[in-house]
Order: C-alpha cells, then sequence, then structure tokens
C-alpha cells in the first residue's frame, strides 16, 4: 500500500493562460514554506513533481527540509493543452474543466490513465506535486466520478489518498480555494 500526498502547487507568477510555465510568486513560495511545515512530520518520504517551474518551485521547500531531491515526472504534468496562450485556451481549458472524462477527446482521457498509471506504480507513501486537472484525475478515480473538476483544491492544498492493489481511497481532500487557473 501507498499513501500518496497529492500538493497542488504554490500561486504562480501568472496564470496558465497567460503563461505556459511560471514559477512561484512571493505568496506561492510562502504556501510552500507551510505545506512543508506541515508535511515534514511524514518524512523524508520520496518526492515527485512534475517538469513545470510552479511545481519544481513548490518541491524545493520540501527538498530543503528533508535533504533530498525531488525526481521529475512527466506523468503526473499539467493537462496537454492546445499551444499558444489567450483568450481561446481559457475557453479550451473552461470547457474541459466543466466536462466529463468520457466526453472529452480520447487523447485526454489517455493522458488521465497515464496520469493514474503513475500514481498506482508507487509502492511507498510518496509526496507528489501536480497540478488542479491531474489530481482532479485522481480524486475522481477515487470516487468513481466521471467529471473532470470533482473539487477545487487551492494552492500548495495536500489530498492524501491511500492506494492498494488497485483499490483507492481518499483519506483526506486538500483546502479548497479559488486559486486561479485562467
Amino acid at each position: 500500500m501507498a499513501r500518496l500526498y497529492l500538493v497542488r502547487h504554490g500561486r504562480a507568477t501568472g496564470t496558465w493562460v497567460a503563461h505556459p510555465d511560471p514559477g512561484l510568486d512571493d505568496v506561492g513560495r510562502e504556501q510552500a514554506a507551510r505545506m512543508a511545515e506541515e508535511l515534514t512530520a511524514h518524512g523524508p518520504l520520496p518526492l515527485f513533481t512534475s517538469p513545470l517551474r510552479r511545481t519544481r518551485e513548490t518541491a524545493a521547500a520540501l527538498e530543503q527540509r528533508w535533504a533530498v531531491s525531488a525526481k521529475v515526472e512527466p506523468d503526473v504534468g499539467e493537462i496537454p493543452s492546445p499551444p499558444g496562450a489567450g483568450p481561446q485556451r481559457a475557453d479550451w481549458l473552461r470547457g474541459v474543466l466543466q466536462g466529463r472524462w468520457t466526453d472529452l477527446d480520447r487523447s485526454l482521457e489517455l493522458w488521465r490513465k497515464q496520469v493514474l498509471k503513475k500514481l498506482e506504480e508507487f509502492t511507498r507513501d510518496t509526496v507528489v506535486v501536480s497540478h488542479f486537472v491531474a489530481i482532479n484525475a485522481a480524486v475522481g478515480h477515487a470516487l468513481k466520478d466521471d467529471r473532470v473538476t470533482c473539487f477545487r483544491p487551492d494552492n500548495c492544498s495536500c489530498t492524501v489518498l491511500d492506494i492498494r492493489d488497485a483499490k483507492w481511497k481518499i483519506l483526506k481532500l486538500g483546502i479548497e480555494g479559488n486559486g486561479k487557473i485562467f
């Protein structure tokens, strides 16, 4: 059995729509420090992060506390989206977030399955710093809920799951909030 601590990245300097790979702003760094303080007693644990800057900078707070290095894992990364930025990208994401996985493009369902497969591969308690949609994919799977957005994890909130023999159990949903996406 593995206990997974799924952490949404801290607040970024720009929105996903405006910038493809922003780092954390001052508030995001403070959020990451608080998250690391809360998780310190559970570790050191293996630490994985998506390739994007905002997740790597969030994970840095745990790296420092635990004297470990996060491993970059593309399979827990951001949902693949059309290239570019701006209103079209926002409209695309808004539509995805309001939908159901079974109604979306097959490539997005395959992405979701890859996220879930990667999470099931962890055999030890592990921290994974990831993104809004990837965390929702895990929560939806655990709840057997086909909606893309099952809840709204706030920046640096931590959702805790146990996975044993392909059975997923939510121990704690992360704090919900209105962390900016658009």
